[in-house]
C-alpha cells in the first residue's frame, strides 16, 4: 500500500471507525460523528486533519458537497486486509446449514440450497457454480442400443447422480457387445474422476491399440464420446433482487448493467473461474474484479471441493458497503459444508 503503511495508530483507528460506521449506516461520516464513535479523545480539528491525510492517500473521499467522507475501493481494501476483525460463526448456524444441505436429494438441489442460504443470511445475492462434471467420480456406466448407430449412455457419478447422453458410433453394436464394453469400463475405471477416465482411455487408446482387442477399442471410443466436455459450466444465482434495496446500487443504469451481466453469465463465470485456482476466501472490491458491471459491487468467494479436487466456486455479491466481518466466515463455512454434502457417501 506504499505510504499507507506509515499510518499511525490514531489514523488507523479513525479509518476503521469510519469504514465500520459507513458500512452500518450508509451515510457519509463527518468528523463530529467520528469524535463520538471513535472511543478516542481527539479534537474535531485533529480529526479533520487526519481525514484530510486519509483523503490525500486515496483511502476516503467526500461525495458531492457533503462534509462527511466515505471509503474508496482502496480504503475498503486496506480495511479488509489490515483492520478487519472477522466474527466467528455460532455452532448452531453450522449445524443448521449442514442439516439443510445433507437433506437434499441431488447435486443441483444441494447447490440451489447453498445459493439460497448465502442470499438469505447476507441479504444480498448468493451464487454457486454447479460442480464441474468432469471432476465428478464415475461409479457405473451402461450402454443401451437405439436405432442404427445411436447408443444411449447412462453413467452414475458420486453414488447418486445419473447422467444420460446419446452418442453416435462408427458402426452398429449388438446389445451383447455394448454390455461387454460397459463391463470392461466399469472393471477398470470405476471410482476415478471423469477427467482421469477421459485421459486414461485416451492414453490406453494411443499406447495399447496393438495389444487390446477390438471390443476394448470400441469401449474406449464410446467412453471418449460420453465424457467429452464441451458445455459451459453454469451457476445458480439467488437473491439478486436484494441488490435493488441498496441506495448505492439503485441507479437504473447500474442495475441494468448488473442484471444484464447476470443474464449473459460469461463475465460472472470468468470471475468465478479465477477463484477455482485460489485457496481460501477471495475478495474482489469494486473495479478489482476487472468487470465493469461490478464496479459498484464486492464479491466474496471461496472454492469448494469433492474428494479433495476443487470442482466449483460459491460466494456473495453485494455492494462494496457490505459487512465483510460476517460475510467472509459465512462464505468460508458454506464452501466447506457444500463440499462435504457433495462428497460420495
Amino acid at each position: 500500500m506504499g505510504k499507507n503503511l506509515d499510518l499511525n495508530e490514531r489514523s488507523l483507528h479513525l479509518l476503521k471507525t469510519l469504514v465500520e460506521r459507513y458500512i452500518k449506516d450508509g451515510q457519509p461520516v463527518g468528523s463530529r460523528a467520528l469524535s463520538k464513535g471513535a472511543d478516542i479523545k481527539l479534537s474535531p480539528a485533529t480529526i479533520r486533519n487526519v481525514m484530510a491525510d486519509l483523503d490525500d492517500l486515496g483511502l476516503v473521499h467526500s461525495p458531492h458537497t457533503s462534509a462527511g467522507r466515505v471509503p474508496t475501493v482502496k480504503g475498503y481494501r486496506f480495511f479488509v486486509d489490515t483492520l478487519l476483525t472477522v466474527k466467528p460463526l455460532e455452532s448452531t448456524t453450522f449445524k443448521q446449514f449442514n442439516s439443510e444441505l445433507q437433506e437434499a436429494d441431488n447435486a443441483e438441489e444441494i447447490v440451489g440450497r447453498a445459493s439460497k442460504m448465502l442470499s438469505e443470511v447476507s441479504q444480498m445475492a448468493g451464487v454457486v457454480t454447479l460442480p464441474k462434471r468432469d471432476l465428478l467420480c464415475l461409479r457405473h456406466i451402461e450402454f443401451l442400443p437405439l436405432s442404427n448407430t445411436r447408443v444411449l449412455v447412462i453413467f452414475v457419478t458420486n453414488e447418486q447422480e445419473v447422467h444420460n447422453k446419446i452418442i453416435h458410433t462408427s458402426k452398429q453394436f449388438s446389445e451383447a457387445e455394448l454390455i461387454q464394453a460397459a463391463n470392461y469400463l466399469n472393471s477398470v475405471y470405476s471410482g476415478r474422476s471423469l477427467s482421469a477416465v477421459r485421459q486414461a482411455v485416451f492414453d490406453e487408446f494411443q499406447q495399447e491399440q496393438k495389444k487390446v482387442n477390438q471390443g476394448m477399442i470400441d469401449a474406449v471410443n464410446m467412453a471418449q464420446q460420453a465424457f467429452d466436455q464441451k458445455t459451459t459450466e453454469d451457476y445458480i444465482l439467488t437473491g439478486e433482487t436484494n441488490l435493488m434495496g441498496f441506495n448505492e446500487l439503485s441507479d437504473m443504469g447500474h442495475l441494468k448493467q448488473l442484471f444484464e451481466a447476470f443474464s449473459q453469465k460469461q463475465g460472472v463465470i470468468h470471475i468465478l473461474d479465477q477463484c477455482l485456482v485460489a485457496d481460501g476466501v477471495q475478495i474482489y472490491i469494486g473495479e478489482e474484479s476487472g468487470y465493469q458491471a461490478f464496479d459498484q459491487c464486492s464479491l466474496v468467494t471461496s472454492s469448494y471441493a469433492i474428494n479433495d479436487e476443487t470442482v466449483g466456486v460459491l460466494g456473495v455479491i453485494g455492494p462494496t458497503r457490505m459487512a465483510y466481518e460476517k460475510v467472509i466466515p459465512f462464505v468460508d463455512m458454506t464452501a466447506k459444508l457444500l463440499g462435504s454434502a457433495l462428497n460420495p457417501k
